[in-house]
Order: structure tokens, then C-alpha cells, then sequence
């Protein structure tokens, strides 16, 4: 085979273990991305950078995998080129220097919003700021493989997903790709989520007396998430409303629809499992006994399992859609390395094989 091949081309044809580094591994999105290519069969890490934690030990701030690496951080301007590079970068900061990161790999993950919206007005609506790189709003790919699994085979760019708009994309996608909503009709998505959602840097809200035993709306209308489910879905009428609760992980959409008239119970079980039929981490929950007989974000934590249910008020054509999710793993770091899986032609469940705990 002739060494002249792009370097992830030759890396991927060969089976060889492929060179990834983590670019803000300090925070959660990027400490679960550590810890799932840990155990990824042809994947070595190379590096993880962190600003503010230079020459400590991965598992000085992510002490689950203390036993598990020596590797230490090191400083952005350290970073060696590599196959695969992981961006888990604040919000705006990825845009910035993507043309450096570009040059250092020809495969990118980015966990950020930065790549999301391929609409340059769109997200200069929702984010109410310009884009330091516009044109390359077009070269990535939108990171949910439920959606874009054939071009992420293809893809060098895979933008992140929102974990809300994770949850609601998945909640809604039977519905709307069997095009049975009633299109005069809103959806209105009432999502719960966990306190990890915010990050791991402290605030007087995530403050323990503040944030314990809290149940609080802090984002009633207009989340920037609503453009995701918008764009992915192509509708027009959706709202998002979100509520942090006691939970650290987790994020539970529930969306309220209304139906084509004449839809019966037997179209929406068709269009679910026509939807999710094969794929690799959507369930279908819906049992008609027992406390788990719809979705549950709890049992998920650790995996990248995304669970569905719904229930159908047929005298009113009203349906009810949930999603469960980990919003660190499917809505997040699982989705990330679930696709740099599919470009690069490994298993797609490679080193995301993990189940969930019960009890938890």
C-alpha cells in the first residue's frame, strides 16, 4: 500500500490504532470523550489540553479514571497533528482557530455549537452574534448519525449536538419523517434536565443550597437548541422549554403534538419502528406495566443509549413523544465518538457498548 495516502485514509485502511487527541479535556464533554476512547479497541489518545490544569494528571480532575492513564494535560500550544482531533472548546472559541485546527488533523470533532446551523442568519438570530468562520458553516456535518449516518462516512468535519436538541430530535423524528403532525398545530417540548448540563464551572445557581432540591425553569422560551430540532426536522413550529431538576445527568424530553386527522395507534407504531428499526442506540420503550414502561434518564447514565416511547390520546389526536438521554453521552461525547467511528469505517458501536447501571 503506498505510504503517499492521506495519513486517516492509510490509519483507517490499515486497522492500525488511530492517533486522537481532546482539545478541552478538562470539562465534562471532554473527560467522557477521555474515558470512552480508553476503552475503544483501535484508538490511542495522544494528547488532552487544558488551559488551566497544564502538566496535571487526567485523573487529577477526572478521578474516575485514575488506574486507567498517566497521560497529563498539556497547553493548546503543545498540540501535535494527529488523525482525529476532538474540540470541546467554550462556546465561540472553536471558530476562531478552526483553520489551525484543521491543519493539525484531517478528521475533526467538535463538541461546541459553533458548526451546528448551516445558515449564517440563523445563527446569528439564535446566538445574537457574528460567526468568525462562516464558510465553514458548510463543511461540517450535523453530528446526529440517526439523521446523517451516510455522510458522516464521508465526512473530514462533524459538528456537535445539542443535548436538548438531541432528546427533542429524537422524540419528534417518527413523526415528522412519517410526516404525520399536524402542521397548524405547535410542538411544544417540555425537557428536564441535570445539573452536568451547565458545565463544570461553578456559579452562584450551581451553588449546592441554590441548585439542591430545585426544580427550575431558566429557560421557559426561545433555547437555542429550538434552531437544531428546526433545522434537522425542517419545521417550523417548535418550542423548547427547559427545567433543571435534581439529577446530575440525564435530560428527559416530553413533547406535545397533534396529529393528521384519522392518525390511529397503529400509524405511530409503524412510524417508530420504521425510524429506529436497526439502529444501534435507539430503544423503544413503551410497556404497559411496571415503573419503567416509558423512558427513564436515570437507568442511561454512562451510556449512549437514547430511549423512546409515546402515548396516543386518539379522541383528540394527541400524542405524547419521550426521549431519554445521558446528555453527556448520547447528547454529547457518545455522539462524538459514535461518529468518528463511521468516518472512519470502524465499528459504529466501538467503545460505546456500555449498558447504563440499575440500580443507580
Amino acid at each position: 500500500m503506498s505510504t503517499c495516502l492521506p495519513v486517516y485514509l492509510f490509519t483507517c485502511l490499515l486497522n492500525t490504532m488511530l492517533r486522537t487527541s481532546i482539545v478541552g479535556g478538562s470539562g465534562y464533554g471532554g473527560g467522557e470523550v477521555v474515558r470512552l476512547l480508553l476503552s475503544h479497541p483501535q484508538v490511542e489518545i495522544a494528547q488532552v489540553t487544558s488551559e488551566s490544569h497544564v502538566g496535571q494528571y487526567l485523573y487529577n480532575v477526572h478521578p474516575n479514571l485514575r488506574g486507567r492513564t498517566s497521560l497529563q494535560f498539556t497547553s493548546l500550544d503543545q498540540l501535535a497533528a494527529c488523525d482525529v482531533l476532538y474540540l470541546g472548546l467554550p462556546h465561540g472559541e472553536t471558530q476562531k482557530q478552526i483553520e489551525k485546527f484543521a491543519a493539525l488533523a484531517p478528521r475533526i470533532v467538535d463538541l461546541s455549537a459553533d458548526f451546528r446551523l448551516r445558515d449564517l442568519a440563523v445563527y446569528e438570530k439564535w446566538y445574537g452574534e457574528i460567526h468568525h468562520a462562516p464558510d465553514w458553516l458548510s463543511k461540517f456535518v450535523y453530528g446526529l448519525p440517526e439523521l446523517h449516518r451516510e455522510e458522516m462516512r464521508a465526512a473530514k468535519y462533524v459538528s456537535g449536538v445539542g443535548c436538548n436538541a438531541t432528546a427533542s430530535i429524537l422524540a419528534l423524528l417518527p413523526l415528522a419523517r412519517a410526516n404525520l403532525l399536524d402542521a397548524a398545530r405547535p410542538v411544544i417540548v417540555d425537557i428536564k434536565v441535570g445539573s452536568s448540563e451547565g458545565g463544570n464551572s461553578a456559579s452562584f445557581a450551581s451553588h449546592h443550597p441554590e441548585r439542591s432540591g430545585s426544580v427550575r425553569s431558566f429557560a421557559p422560551v426561545r433555547h437555542r437548541h429550538t434552531a437544531e430540532v428546526e433545522q434537522e426536522l425542517g419545521l417550523t413550529n417548535v418550542h423548547l422549554s427547559i427545567t433543571s431538576i435534581e439529577m446530575v445527568r440525564g435530560v428527559l424530553a416530553t413533547a406535545h403534538c397533534f396529529l393528521r386527522a384519522g392518525t390511529t395507534e397503529k400509524d405511530l407504531w409503524r412510524a417508530y419502528r420504521g425510524a429506529y428499526k436497526g439502529e444501534p442506540f435507539v430503544r423503544i420503550v413503551k410497556d404497559k406495566s411496571g415503573i419503567y414502561r416509558y423512558p427513564e434518564p436515570k437507568i442511561l447514565s454512562g451510556s449512549n443509549y437514547a430511549d423512546v416511547g409515546f402515548e396516543f390520546d386518539e379522541s383528540n389526536c394527541r400524542a405524547v413523544s419521550l426521549c431519554a438521554i445521558d446528555n453527556l453521552m448520547k447528547g454529547a461525547a457518545g455522539s462524538a465518538v459514535q461518529a468518528m467511528n463511521l468516518m472512519c469505517g470502524f465499528d459504529e458501536t466501538a467503545g460505546l457498548e456500555f449498558t447504563g447501571l440499575h440500580p443507580i
